[in-house]
């Protein structure tokens, strides 16, 4: 009978991880961890102390550091499988799971489904032949190298293609090899488990090859199991159940889907919703039951498209998601840097993603030309970001794959702020109450257009005043609404304040917040 060695890559929320883990081994089976490097240290030993009595536990052999689209998390996944490799050597199968992965069936089930077929479950289409990659860079993942990660150096990543491009700096293919693409949630028997960890050690140049390709989690498996196992022994699908909408974004299942998703023929779905508490007690319960009376339908997305398209033809079920009063969600933490200065929030949101694993967006309610990711075009004008604020935020959650996300705005958007706050998400404010001489207050003036180059001296001086209040102004009025969780960084505070003050705010130790602090050049103008 098949056993599970379930491979799990996961950076949040330890309790989460501890109940999943203790879920998945209910049945005898094994899981894998590998605890993102980014993430706190205390949450990794949280996690280890709640497992650490059950034998069907085990953690990769080495934590690093993870970006998406980046080789790093293909290595995480290898360390993960060399660690359940030597541990559970009763394994049959191994399962690649996510902390957003819930069984949809039992475990009973589940066994029996891998006993029927001797079979892999990848999907494995032609990279350059098949239409797999539906919208972006398609050739250039592999014939480029990419050694920045697009997510955090959006600028240098893309700068870095264009230059290779101007110079041809293109490279060979292996040439044995024809590289495939497809989803990275796989499940794989023991055997190609072990002719993968062969194939790592014999072939450096392959892994070199792949190290600096773009999204390798979605070609390194699957090109490998294509060019070690018979197509025979290869079922060109998942097992986990996914769907997208049209806006590029998972699907995201919540308590009302539990019956849906029993009826798909997977044995795990993704992405389950944090708030989604009932859902994932019974799903929970169902993989520890003795239940096999599953009814495949497998309506999922069809039912998906229908109900999402009626919209299009003027009829529709419900509202869109973004005419709704819409959350950020319950477990989720909105950081908000606030400063009238501009280049100074924008310093200290880069100092944020270099020091820690927290995406940071700069003042995307404020300029037009802040670089954002494709959201379907919600995302495109300020007018729309700012009028579908809620729904653009927990699209960006989603996008990041993240519980904590930095963004900049101007002291004067008051009304985002108090919108922000009302929700049910948790908000944090980070003030940076910043020095300003009158050499900076009249080129503020004439940025904003209160001034031009022909402003006489006198206006100026007269002008001057009344600037400086308004600066002032906005600042008491974010204190007298009393937000909560609202810590304030002055310019002219010593360096042991503004640490406490940084630290409030981003919750990560002292160490952290001195780093932060310290950023270069970080009030200068």
């Amino acid at each position: 009978m098949s056993k599970i060695a379930f491979v799990l890559l996961c950076h949040k929320d330890p309790d989460a991880v501890i109940q999943q883990a203790t879920q998945l081994t209910a049945a005898d089976d094994y899981i894998a961890i590998h605890f993102d490097a980014r993430s706190p240290l205390a949450d990794f030993q949280r996690i280890r102390e709640g497992l650490k009595n059950n034998p069907n536990v085990v953690f990769a052999t080495r934590r690093i550091k993870c970006g998406w689209g980046e080789w790093s998390l293909v290595q995480a996944t290898l360390h993960a499988i060399e660690a359940a490799e030597q541990a559970f050597p009763r394994a049959t199968h191994f399962y690649m799971v996510s902390g957003d992965c819930l069984a949809i069936k039992s475990a009973v089930y589940a066994h029996r489904f891998l006993d029927a077929e001797d079979v892999d479950y990848i999907e494995s289409f032609d990279f350059f032949e098949s239409d797999w990659i539906k919208t972006g860079m398609k050739e250039d993942r592999l014939i480029y190298r990419h050694w920045f990660n697009e997510r955090r150096h959006k600028s240098l990543f893309y700068w870095s293609v264009r230059l290779q491009r101007r110079l041809r700096l293109t490279r060979a293919i292996p040439a044995d090899l024809q590289i495939m693409i497809g989803s990275q949630w796989w499940c794989l028997r023991r055997h190609t488990i072990e002719k993968i960890l062969g194939f790592v050690k014999e072939r450096p140049d392959v892994m070199r090859f792949f190290r600096t390709t773009w999204i390798p989690d979605e070609t390194f498996f699957q090109t490998l199991v294509r060019h070690l196992v018979a197509s025979n022994e290869i079922r060109n699908r998942t097992l986990t159940f996914l769907m997208f909408t049209d806006y590029g974004m998972p699907v995201v299942f919540y308590n009302d889907h539990y019956d849906l998703l029993l009826g798909q023929d997977a044995l795990f779905a993704r992405k389950i919703s944090p708030d989604a508490k009932e859902l994932k007690l019974r799903l929970g319960r169902l993989f520890a039951s003795d239940r096999d009376d599953f009814r495949i339908s497998n309506e999922g997305r069809g039912l998906f498209e229908f109900l999402t398209g009626r919209g299009r033809v003027g009829r529709r079920f419900a509202t869109r998601f973004w005419e709704n009063d819409a959350s950020l969600g319950r477990d989720r933490e909105l950081l908000i840097v606030a400063c009238k200065k501009w280049h100074v929030a924008k310093r200290l949101a880069g100092s944020i993603k270099h020091h820690t694993n927290i995406p940071a967006i700069d003042y995307l309610f404020n300029e037009e030309s802040t670089p954002l990711p494709d959201l379907g075009g919600i995302q495109s004008t300020l007018g729309k970001r700012t009028r579908h604020r809620r729904a653009l935020m927990r699209m960006l959650f989603d996008y990041f794959e993240t519980d904590r996300l930095v963004i900049c705005l101007d002291t004067a958007s008051m009304d985002l702020l108090q919108d922000f706050y009302s929700d049910r998400s948790t908000t944090r404010l980070l003030e940076i109450q910043c020095n300003f001489t009158d050499e900076y207050l009249i080129g503020h003036a004439k940025r904003v257009g209160l001034a031009g180059d022909e402003t006489t001296p006198e206006s100026l001086a007269a002008l001057l005043p009344t600037i400086r209040y308004d600066v002032t102004f906005e600042s008491d009025r974010i204190r007298d609404t009393g937000f909560p969780h609202h810590s304030r960084l002055r310019e002219s505070a010593p360096l042991d304040d503004q640490v406490a003050a940084i630290d409030r705010f981003i919750g990560l130790g002292p160490e952290v917040a001195l780093g932060l602090a310290q950023t270069p050049h970080l009030f200068s103008d």
